[in-house]
């Protein structure tokens, strides 16, 4: 494999041990990883040879490691150590491709070497790729267990503890799930780690202090290359960032400067050369290994391709099988009996072994059907439970008596099918499916307590509702000395009920008194609340009730008929009643007083403080007193209790009285215009003068009776043009503005009653042609009475028509 520009690769290492000082100082300059500083990562790869790591690498890390040519058949690609830049991936990562193990090539010096290797990329990576085939897990020398074994003592006594990720890269996946693959793995890591002789310093440390272990499955590259392109693309995502707190190597310690990586890593290899400790195992137990592992790979195949294990792992996937455990374990048993018979003459210890993973890989392989079962036969109970406790509940049966009954009859179920379904080689537990299982049918009967219990608080919640808002709001409105004991009554009275109906609902789900006392108090919590709220939403518009109530007790009276202003009303008075009646409504208003020992001065603070202090101030001036609503709180209510604090109160008060002051001004204008309506006649005074100087006049009078017809037709006509120009309503503005207006009208009006006069005159003349003239000479009464008629007339038909003619003239 020549050194390529383009991905930056050189050789590390020769196939004949030798480190290529040279190569990997042009390859840092070319990648200027000695910027870096302690910003960059290194990765490499092990596995056996041809297993397909230069494959992995170059679709992993874009790099172009040379690969096998699968037409010329199964050799060794890679020679020794090779070292590239991933492409497109940060921080700047170096991924090392070390040669395969179990190679022919090398034959006796194989292991030897893959050791020296194996445990340099130990030594100088973060991350340690492991190419494992699928069906070679559990395998000796596949699963490069003796190696790992042999790595991990050698690297802890001869390098100072760091943190490296071991990812397990499990290629050409088959049908065996990663979830039952990988704790077989990790077991096996464990067992190593456990097995290995450790320094005194290190003796109890786990295995997640040197190294963190990570596995990951990939499907076939040849059969499966789409797929196996999709999970390498997603495989790759997990390398950016990888020294990041949470990355695969973000927890690693003693990390060389870029800048020194180069002679670190040269003085490691040295090391590792030096080192004569490394041996391989005993020839015996070599063979006995790798025979063993060949027959149990042979057994394993069998019971894989068994038809009848395979009619029941399709059959458990769509429902429980009666008689599954005993058919599932006679396969098995046969399985390992054969395995027995053909490995009886190896050594006894490696044939244990050997048998014990056969065992377990077995057992892992029906486990996802026995796990399946499981889920059947936990589901089928579950389902059946609710469908019987749903049923008993309708039918009226208690609650609690329903859920236990139910409980006990279908768990017992869930025993007889597990009973069923157990397998003899395993001694799998199945507490775990049971106690989901109780777990399932007890969280069942809690939601269904819950909502039964949340149905019947929102009708009793409902019921209070009901019952407290309207009342309390009526109280409200009529807010007086007896509007708190009232709601108290009401308030005890409801929640009684609703309590008492909420106890006796309560009885058939056996609660234990706490949770019932918690219950019944929250109910009795929620009425308290919805008077509170009510309360609270009243109080927001007690301005608007106090101006409601002092409109209806000023401008009505007793007997709720509208007040006429006749002049006889004490407006002083009446202001003062509405005023008070308001300032009850305020103090009414001002705190929620639910509780028996709520006593409060409110309504005399504020009686002192807006009406008391009015009088007070008007009598001495100088006496200078302190406000008591000059406080946010009530003396002797907490605040929780006060709906409207002091300070507003004065702020409400004041506010009234500017709104209700335009009321009674209008009382008062309209009192005073009423009394100069009444007071037309003159002084007494002068009505005596008038008797006195006028007495020949009225002589004169009685003396000639014709005089009192042109008078009394004067009057009329007078009267008429009083009604007419509204002589009383013009002079209410007051006496210039009345008299400016009456001599604008008067004239128009004048012309008017004229003018009318004479057509009501040539209307009538029309309407009787033979009329006897002679009737015209009447005596002066009856002539007084035609035109007293006439003037009626006149009058009633100005009074009528629209005086505003004369406006317009004006």
């Amino acid at each position: 494999m020549a050194n390529s520009e383009e991905c930056c690769s050189t050789q590390l290492i020769d196939g004949d041990g030798a480190f290529n000082a040279t190569g990997i100082d042009r390859l840092i300059k070319e990648v200027k990883l000695g910027e870096c500083g302690l910003s960059y990562a290194i990765v490499s790869i092990m596995g056996p040879q041809s297993s397909g790591k230069s494959t992995l690498l170059n679709h992993l890390f874009a790099t172009n490691f040379r690969e096998m040519d699968a037409f010329r058949g199964r050799s060794q690609t890679t020679k020794g150590i090779w070292l590239a830049k991933c492409a497109g991936i940060e921080p700047c990562t170096l991924v090392m491709d070390l040669e395969g193990t179990d190679g022919r090539e090398r034959g006796e010096d194989d292991t030897a070497f893959e050791k020296q290797s194996a445990l340099f990329a130990l030594a100088v990576s973060d991350i340690v790729l492991i190419n494992m085939w699928c069906h070679d897990i559990g395998r000796e020398q596949a699963a490069n267990k003796p190696l790992l074994k042999t790595v991990f003592q050698v690297m802890m006594r001869l390098f100072s503890p760091r943190k490296t990720t071991l990812m397990f890269v499990i290629r050409d996946k088959t049908r065996t799930p990663l979830e039952n693959l990988e704790p077989v793995l990790r077991e096996d890591i464990q067992k190593i780690w456990d097995s290995v002789p450790k320094p005194e310093a290190h003796k109890e440390t786990p295995l997640s202090e040197f190294f963190n272990v990570e596995v990951v499955a990939l499907s076939s590259y040849e059969e499966k290359e789409e797929q196996f392109k999709e999970q390498v693309a997603s495989l790759r995502q997990r390398f950016f960032h990888s020294i990041a707190p949470g990355g695969l190597a973000g927890d690693r310690r003693g990390v060389v400067p870029a800048s020194g990586f180069s002679f670190s890593a040269q003085q490691i290899w040295k090391v590792i050369k030096e080192n004569k400790d490394l041996d391989l195992p005993a020839h015996k137990v070599m063979v006995a290994t790798v025979r063993c592992e060949e027959i149990a790979n042979e057994k394993y195949a069998d019971f894989s391709g068994n038809e009848e294990w395979s009619q029941l792992e399709e059959a458990v996937q769509s429902g429980p099988i009666s008689g599954f455990g005993k058919k599932l374990s006679s396969i098995l048993d046969t399985c390992l009996s054969e395995y027995d018979a053909e490995a009886t003459y190896f050594d006894e210890g490696v044939r244990t072994g050997k048998r014990k993973q056969l065992e377990e890989k077995l057992l892992q392989l029906v486990q996802p059907a026995f796990q399946a079962l499981l889920g059947h036969i936990r589901s089928g109970s579950l389902d059946k439970f609710k469908e019987a406790f749903d049923k008993a509940l309708n039918g009226g049966e208690a609650f609690s008596v329903a859920a236990c009954n139910c409980s006990e009859s279908f768990m017992a179920l869930f025993d007889e099918g597990c009973a069923d379904a157990v397998i003899t080689q395993a001694n799998w537990d199945t507490s775990k499916v049971r106690d989901k299982l109780k777990r399932d049918i007890e969280a069942h009967i809690a939601s269904v307590r819950a909502a039964k219990l949340a149905e019947l608080t929102a009708l009793y919640e409902a019921k209070l509702k009901e019952a407290l808002s309207g009342p309390v709001e009526a109280l409200l409105d009529g807010a007086n000395s007896e509007t708190w004991p009232a709601i108290r009554k009401l308030f005890r009275r409801e929640t009684e009920s609703a309590v008492s109906g909420l106890s006796s609902a309560l009885l058939g789900f056996d609660m234990d008194e706490q949770s019932k006392g918690k219950l019944l108090s929250s109910m009795e919590a929620y009425a308290r609340g919805v008077v509170e709220a009510k309360t609270k939403e009243e109080a927001g518009r007690v301005l608007i009730r106090m101006k409601d109530r002092f409109t209806t007790l000023f401008s009505h009276d007793s007997d709720s008929m509208p007040r006429v202003w006749t002049g006889n009303e004490d407006i002083r008075a009446i202001t003062k009643t509405a005023r008070s009646s308001s300032l009850k409504l305020l103090s009414v208003m001002a705190a929620i007083r639910l509780d028996d020992g709520d006593a409060d001065n409110i309504e005399n603070t504020l009686s002192l403080a807006l009406v008391d202090s009015t009088n007070v101030a008007a009598k001495d001036r100088s006496i200078t007193t302190a406000d008591p609503l000059a406080s946010s709180t009530w003396q002797e209510v907490s605040s929780s209790k006060t709906l409207i604090t002091p300070v507003q109160c004065k702020s409400l008060w004041r506010q009234f009285k500017a709104e209700t002051e335009y009321s009674v001004s209008q009382a008062i204008s309209a009192q005073e215009a009423n009394k100069r309506n009444n007071n037309w006649l003159p002084p007494p005074w002068a009505i005596v003068a008038l008797i006195v100087l006028g007495f020949n006049e009225f002589m004169t009078l009685l003396r000639n009776p014709l005089y009192l017809g042109v008078i009394f037709v004067g009057f009329l006509l007078i009267k008429a043009l009083w009604v007419q120009l509204d002589v009383a309503g013009e002079f209410r503005n007051g006496a210039l503005p009345g008299l400016i207006s009456l001599s604008s009208k008067l004239v128009p009006t004048i012309m008017n009653m004229i003018k009318r006069l004479a057509d009501e005159g040539a209307n009538a003349a029309a309407n009787d042609p033979h009329r006897n003239p002679p009737l015209a000479s009447k005596n002066f009464t009856n002539e007084g009475n035609a035109s007293s008629e006439m003037s009626s007339s006149a009058s009633s038909g100005l009074t009528e028509s629209d005086y505003t003619s004369p406006a317009k003239q004006d």
